[in-house]
């Protein structure tokens, strides 16, 4: 665990069925023309789709478990040669009938509509919106505790900030040790690592870890020496009567996007360059090898580790000659160093100080947190626990189903 300090959070029967010809004439069904007008989505017509497609996701009682919805059968068991011999239009979509098996499907258009909607991966840059400290002038917006538990309105604006800017801040969180697994289980579940299911962050006498002392700590992601990461973390201050300690939040997205408008070269490089992480103690010893920005297949960012003081040394790839080797360190280090410039941009930081009761939710694979150091003078304590974001993304879900019944029933009321 790795300190992130305080922080202030801101804002059905087939009718009669129209042929459309053998097994073999299947595969070309989309050529041919079955009434293609009112039978398609926009422009996508159901003979346009592929028959495996629409055998493999039939909604009928044979197919899904009509209370979880999972599917019963798997695609080994559908015919492999499977195709369509007739397809009938009705009011709200079409009947389906497949060979070689006989089997009949209903597809509604409201259903199709949905399902040809591409696939949205709320987890990449595309989805969050990206942030400098000049969009907080007044300091990161906040939620009291007792509103944030009142309304779920309020929890719901919270949770979808949190997925979308990175964070959330909560006041007046009763500041009293364990606090901070009340407020992870309003978003989901904790997640337990080697330091427990909640750990302390304060000065101690023969520290494990550098958060425990009372050094300043630059912009870092908790943990990147495990695998899969803790992609949610929660800092909660009970104590703050030190003077210095002053929190920051990075948004680590924003900073890898200026990188590759800057420097593509050092973006691509930290996009494929393997980085070990490590940690050990007398208790555990963990490593992961991941690149210090992860991107998807279409090249949109989607984590950022960074964390310099569990950085391992770099190794040559296998079967890499020396000259290879000291020429892809070489490039790794030019782009390592170009990262960590960015990062250190005084603009970029969101500063503030975590006040007793302030509850701070970051997501650890995107925003990146510091502090100052702090005097040894007067005492700070905070709690802090990891989570999964999965969980939060669950929560807003389940929310906003029932914000969306609740207004329907007001309509009809």
């Amino acid at each position: 665990m790795d300190d992130l300090d305080s922080q202030r959070a801101g804002d059905s029967q087939l009718a009669d069925a129209e042929p459309v010809g053998a097994a073999s004439q299947s595969a070309g069904a989309a050529s041919q023309s079955v009434g293609a007008a009112s039978q398609s989505v926009g422009a996508v017509s159901v003979r346009d789709l592929d028959p495996a497609w629409l055998r493999d996701n039939c909604q009928c009682a044979d197919c899904r478990d009509p209370v979880s919805g999972q599917r019963l059968i798997s695609i080994t068991e559908q015919p492999a040669d499977v195709g369509l011999s007739s397809v009938t239009d009705t009011a709200d979509g079409w009947n389906l009938r497949f060979e070689p098996d006989g089997h009949q499907a209903v597809v509604s258009r409201a259903w199709l509509e949905i399902q040809l909607t591409p696939a949205g991966d709320g987890r990449t840059e595309d989805a969050k919106r990206m942030w400098s400290a000049a969009d907080f002038p007044a300091g990161p917006p906040t939620v009291s505790w007792t509103e944030y538990l009142s309304s779920d309105a309020t929890r719901l604006r919270c949770l979808r900030q949190l997925l979308s800017a990175g964070f959330m801040l909560l006041r007046e969180v009763p500041p009293e040790p364990g606090g901070v697994l009340t407020v992870a289980a309003t978003l989901g579940y904790v997640r337990e690592t080697n330091y427990g299911r909640l750990f302390d962050v304060r000065v101690e006498a023969t520290p494990a870890n550098l958060a425990f002392t009372r050094l300043p700590i630059g912009p870092h992601t908790d943990n990147p020496y495990r695998d899969p990461v803790p992609t949610l973390q929660l800092l909660h201050c009970l104590v703050s009567a030190a003077d210095g300690g002053e929190s920051g939040l990075l948004d680590g997205f924003h900073a890898a996007r200026i990188l590759r408008a800057e420097d593509p070269a050092a973006f691509d490089c930290l996009t494929r360059t393997p980085v070990t992480f490590g940690y050990r103690d007398q208790a555990a010893e963990l490593r992961a090898t991941r690149p210090m920005i992860g991107v998807d297949t279409a090249g949109r960012i989607r984590e950022v580790r960074y964390n310099s003081r569990s950085m391992q040394p770099m190794r040559p790839a296998a079967g890499n000659t020396p000259a290879h080797a000291a020429s892809q360190m070489r490039e790794f280090y030019r782009a390592y160093r170009a990262f960590a410039t960015t990062l250190l941009r005084p603009d970029l930081t969101l500063r503030f100080s975590l006040e007793p009761g302030d509850c701070v939710v970051f997501d650890n694979t995107r925003v990146l947190h510091s502090r100052t150091g702090f005097t040894a003078t007067g005492h700070r304590h905070l709690q802090g626990c990891y989570a999964d974001i999965d969980g939060a993304e669950s929560t807003v879900a389940v929310l906003a189903r029932r914000d969306a019944r609740t207004a329907a029933a007001n309509i009809d009321g």
